[in-house]
């Protein structure tokens, strides 16, 4: 009867947690907020750069035996996927909970909605210059298994070059972002650290949901104590003219929701984002940038 009461009281709170606060913390990003991530990651060499995407596994104890086959991994354990999109303040923007263990990363991103905006245009534009060339699509930081698109920036697998070692240690040191997101995560909510005991995948995908609301609360409570809130205020303070990344080109943007649907325009996005060419010349830019910035005599 405790136990009952206890699963029963544990479901109010996580339902009434999204309903009162899952459109103020877990949203898409404002034109204000992807300003500052533009202005925080130019500082640190990435320019044009918005966050860091990566997954993370939570193991479902009680999954159901006639389910258990696609949640199955190589230890016989089941899981569930989380992917999400983290800052550098550790606040989560994006998750998509409830996929299978079986698939991976990659599998993930290809039903994931974590580009429907931009696909859509409901997204701001965004441009920037990396090494005089200017491209018009922000990017993520990912870890090798994510596709060479125009949105993902890895980092060398075998770095060879000295100009791609100081890339390669830079790009993982500020990916983490949504690694550490993830720890922090599981430290504050021993719940989605350890096996779960439910059964029902909705109930885990609440539980899930609200865990990442009440920590972004927590983030935006305590941002201000940050070791680097210095940085934080700067961008509020200084003139930011010198900056190359440009959201909207400087104006407040709103998407118009009675312009009618065009499957060119559609289409046209899905191949700038998706684009390998890009990618290539992004990276090597950004390469060039960190080396120009921080390598030789920098270093």
């Amino acid at each position: 009867m405790g136990e009952t009461t206890s699963k029963k009281s544990l479901l109010h709170f996580t339902q009434g947690v999204i309903k009162h606060f899952e459109e103020d913390y877990l949203r898409s990003p404002t034109d204000e907020d992807l300003r500052r991530f533009l202005y925080q990651n130019e500082m640190r060499g990435f320019p044009g750069m918005i966050c860091s995407i990566d997954c993370m596994h939570w193991e479902w104890k009680n999954c159901p035996t006639a389910w258990r086959g696609p949640y199955q991994g190589r230890s016989g354990k089941a899981f569930l996927i989380l992917e999400a999109v983290a800052d550098q303040d550790l606040w989560i923007w994006h998750s998509f909970f409830g996929i299978p263990r079986s698939s991976n990363d990659l599998n993930v991103l290809h039903r994931s909605p974590v580009f429907d905006d931009v696909l859509t245009g409901k997204a701001p534009p965004i441009t920037f210059q990396v090494n005089g060339h200017e491209y018009n699509m922000g990017y993520y930081l990912t870890d090798g298994i994510y596709p060479n698109w125009a949105t993902f920036i890895q980092r060398f697998s075998r770095p060879q070059l000295e100009t791609e070692r100081l890339f390669a240690n830079r790009q993982v040191q500020f990916r983490k972002d949504v690694e550490r997101a993830f720890g922090v995560l599981q430290a504050r909510f021993a719940i989605v650290l350890q096996p779960s005991m439910a059964y029902d995948e909705d109930i885990l995908g609440d539980i899930m949901k609200a865990c990442i609301i009440l920590h972004d609360i927590i983030v935006q409570d305590e941002r201000d104590m940050y070791v680097r809130a210095d940085v934080l205020r700067r961008y509020y303070e200084e003139d930011l003219s010198s900056l190359t990344a440009i959201v909207n080109n400087g104006e407040p943007f709103e998407f118009q929701t009675r312009q009618p649907f065009s499957i060119n325009a559609l289409l046209g996005r899905i191949t700038a984002l998706r684009s390998s060419q890009i990618h290539h010349s992004l990276k090597e830019d950004l390469i060039e940038h960190n080396w120009q910035k921080y390598g030789g005599n920098n270093h």
